[in-house]
């Protein structure tokens, strides 16, 4: 199964590989449940961003974790999925800045209502 950043159904595929096949994409993920708690991390995301995945596994996503993503752009997008039982899948220009110098990279949203596990996507840019 190739996964790709911009790949279709890439939420679904996501939901069908195990963390060692998440470790191997060439892209940040970051799998949260929907009380936020991050439940998958992948290698990539680890080494990019400096963060042992067992100082993000558990943790609380946008008060712990990422907590520069905890606006209207990122944490907002999803919250108003879950309340609408919509599903979200877009993908933004961003600046991550916490833990790190301002960094540009892009983000990808994914939610749907029938996945328990919601997802961010960062392609890093350096």
């Amino acid at each position: 199964m190739d996964i790709t950043f911009d790949g279709e159904d890439v939420l679904q595929h996501l939901e069908q590989i195990d963390d060692a096949g998440i470790d191997q994409l060439e892209f940040g993920v970051i799998g949260f449940t929907q009380d936020t708690l991050v439940c998958r991390y992948n290698a990539y995301e680890s080494r990019a961003a400096s963060l042992a995945p067992e100082k993000a596994l558990g943790h609380p996503l946008f008060t712990s974790v990422a907590q520069c993503m905890n606006n209207y752009l990122v944490a907002q997008r999803f919250e108003d999925t879950t309340t609408e039982g919509s599903s979200l899948d877009e993908t933004i220009e961003y600046m991550l800045t916490w833990r790190m110098r301002p960094t540009k990279v892009l983000l990808r949203l994914l939610s749907a209502p029938e996945y328990r596990t919601r997802y961010i996507l960062v392609q890093w840019r350096r």
